[in-house]
Order: structure tokens, then C-alpha cells, then sequence
């Protein structure tokens, strides 16, 4: 056997049996979706997920130091950005260039 979990004949008829749903009127969470709920639903899971079309920004490779990482993500969703707005804030007082 597969291990794979069948369903019977009598969970079929015990379903069946049940008919449509009928909301009680009681609990709001127990109230079936009109149908431009459950259309603005599916509208919103086909969109294109990842980067807009356009986007500034740029992927790289670079290493930091294992104490600063883990600062930036210790505050939480978002630490990418807070980091770069802290080196954007950097350049703003010093030259990215070196000179020697």
C-alpha cells in the first residue's frame, strides 16, 4: 500500500447527506464569501508576486560581519531595507570613494 489515505464509500455518503451549508447568522467567521469576496480572492492570488516591473534596486553578493547581520534582522521583517537606508544615511556625510 501507498500509504496514502482513501476515502470511503460512507464519508462520501456522509457528505452527500449533509447538503449546502447553512450559516446560522451567529458567528461572522462561520459566514460563507459572496461572490465578489471569493472573486477579489481569486483576483488577488493571480497577481505576479516578486519585484515590480521597474524596480530601482539591484541584486548583489556582499559579506558583512556576522554581529552587525545579526542586529539588523534581531529587528525584524524589513531589516533589509532599515540597512540599506542606514548606508544611504552613511553617504550622505562621507564619499564612497577612498582616496589614498
Amino acid at each position: 500500500m501507498s500509504g496514502l489515505k482513501t476515502t470511503s464509500q460512507t464519508d462520501l455518503a456522509r457528505l452527500r447527506a449533509t447538503g449546502d451549508f447553512a450559516w446560522d447568522g451567529t458567528d461572522e467567521d462561520d459566514r460563507p464569501l459572496s461572490r465578489e469576496e471569493m472573486q477579489a480572492g481569486i483576483d488577488a492570488s493571480c497577481k505576479k508576486r516578486g519585484r515590480p516591473v521597474g524596480a530601482l534596486k539591484e541584486s548583489t553578493t556582499i559579506r558583512f560581519d556576522r554581529d552587525v547581520l545579526e542586529m539588523f534582522r534581531a529587528s525584524g521583517p524589513g531589516w533589509q531595507t532599515r540597512m540599506n537606508a542606514a548606508l544611504r544615511d552613511w553617504l550622505k556625510s562621507h564619499s564612497p570613494t577612498r582616496s589614498s
